[in-house]
């Protein structure tokens, strides 16, 4: 068994509003699915993707209204990145990012690649990275982007501990990744960042870890992140389970969140991972032509649509 690469990245937003406005108006990214939090069916659950809802294209949102702001630290996950297709791309981004007033930084070379950080308005740290054109792009053909600009999926995911050897194991024993390098952390240059890919490799595919033992644990909030998600094949996904069985690995076990199918754990630093199945996709209950403009409850939430429509905050998205 293989993981192929990352699936998805689920954040906390304590605006939903803002949110879908700064996610599909500013960057452009499609709404592919409008739902619940099926853990707590009075949040929206926000998935971004790009105009396919392609696996490993989505960073998703918990809408916690009452959420205070992360308290940034370690033992979480701490920037998502997005592939965009050229160097053209990511110099026409900082100057979209200037004229929306999107706090950034410069474009720089990290890892071998070209990258332009930034961060939503919760604080949210997210990156665009350079691809090289490696990967089939699915534009939006609503999106306010140029199609040869949009983003096009997810890139690596850096997550921030204190010690390396616990996940080191983990991602490595476990889950089959592979070292592939180190880099300077850009925020603290005399710690180092460890990157780990999986699958084919490349920026779809890789997982930093960020060795920061000066910092205290992060206080989870707005403008943070609630768990990375691994790619896997269906046809794995009974292996995995039964893998995280046999290795004695605290897990969800299995759980059919209707679109994808999960297995939930935490690695030895506290973060929360998952491996999701590629399928059954978001087109699975609304036609792909209308993805993300109405609400969408998986069969077992259904029969409950009128209570949890009325305890939500309207959210217009057609």
């Amino acid at each position: 068994m293989q993981l192929k690469g990352i699936h998805h990245l689920t954040a906390v937003t304590a605006d939903a509003g803002a949110n879908f406005a700064f996610y599909t108006r500013t960057l452009g990214m499609r709404l592919v699915k409008k739902t619940v939090n099926q853990d707590d069916v009075t949040a929206y659950h926000l998935f971004y993707g790009d105009g396919a809802g392609s696996p490993g294209s989505d960073i998703t949102f918990f809408d916690f209204g009452l959420a205070a702001r992360e308290r940034r630290g370690s033992r979480t996950v701490t920037r998502t990145a997005f592939r965009v297709g050229s160097p053209e791309s990511l110099a026409w981004w900082e100057k979209r990012f200037a004229e929306h007033g999107v706090a950034r930084g410069g474009i720089v070379e990290r890892h071998g690649r070209q990258v332009l950080d930034f961060e939503d308005f919760e604080g949210q740290r997210l990156s665009l990275v350079d691809d090289g054109g490696r990967y089939e792009a699915h534009p939006w053909d609503k999106s306010p982007v140029p199609a040869e600009h949009q983003i096009k999926g997810l890139g690596p995911i850096t997550m921030t501990v204190p010690a390396l050897d616990p996940t080191d194991v983990v991602v490595k024993e476990l889950m089959f990744m592979r070292a592939a390098g180190t880099y300077p952390d850009p925020e603290a240059p005399e710690h180092m960042v460890q990157v780990f890919e999986m699958g084919e490799g490349g920026p779809a595919a890789e997982l930093h870890v960020a060795v920061r033992p000066d910092l205290e644990p992060a206080r989870p909030g707005a403008g943070g992140v609630h768990h990375v998600a691994f790619r896997s094949d269906d046809a794995d996904y009974d292996g995995w389970a039964e893998r995280l069985k046999e290795t004695r690995v605290p897990s969800s076990g299995k759980i059919d969140r209707f679109y994808f199918r999960s297995l939930y754990f935490r690695e030895p630093n506290g973060v929360l991972f998952e491996i999701a199945t590629d399928g059954p996709g978001f087109d699975a209950d609304e036609p792909a032509e209308t993805m993300g403009e109405r609400l969408a409850l998986p069969p077992f939430l259904e029969p409950r649509r009128a209570e949890i429509e009325a305890g939500l905050k309207p959210l217009a998205t057609g």
